[in-house]
């Protein structure tokens, strides 16, 4: 009798645990700057390169950037060095060929070859990094009289949707005791 009341509390406790999206861990996401082309001097006539490209992608917290370059360098610098490209001064510079730059936090992102004339001919990075998305507060439900709707709407709150298959899972291990 022990042993089906806990075999019954543990399967309780794992369908639970399972069914519970607090327990989920994305992991960022990896850009490669430039996509197949890298971290190069765009040809003349495009200096949006680079612009158009983080158009194209949505930057959160977590996510990173990977540089990947060949005779250059990448520096993260603040917004007057970004729009003047001026190289004096970065809070990081990278020449190893291959960088990778974690985005830890919302807000602009600045990045600006070291190798002379390249800024000045679009080689520049702006990136807008999104704070993470809050996660959504469960449905309000109206408040009733009865007893049986009370504990019921008190069971979605705590619990969030319930994949079908861990309420399967659950009724299969009852019916087999």
């Amino acid at each position: 009798m022990a042993s089906s009341l806990l075999r019954i509390m543990c399967t309780c406790v794992i369908i639970l645990l399972g069914s519970m999206d607090t327990f989920v861990v994305e992991g960022g996401r990896r850009f490669k700057v430039g996509d197949d082309l890298g971290w190069h001097e765009p040809v003349p006539n495009n200096t949006v390169f680079y612009i158009r490209w983080a158009e194209r992608n949505r930057f959160q917290v977590g996510d990173s950037l990977i540089f990947v370059y060949q005779n250059d360098s990448v520096l993260t610098v603040d917004k007057k060095d970004y729009f003047t490209c001026d190289t004096s001064n970065p809070i990081t510079a990278f020449d190893n060929g291959e960088s990778i730059l974690n985005l830890d936090m919302p807000g602009p992102f600045y990045f600006i070859s070291g190798t002379e004339n390249h800024c000045t001919n679009g080689q520049k990075l702006l990136v807008e990094v999104m704070s993470p998305h809050p996660k959504s507060s469960p449905p309000s439900y109206a408040s009733d009289d009865s007893f049986e709707d009370s504990i019921s709407a008190s069971a979605s709150v705590v619990l969030g949707p319930v994949p079908m298959a861990s309420i399967v899972t659950f009724v299969i291990v009852l019916h087999t005791l």
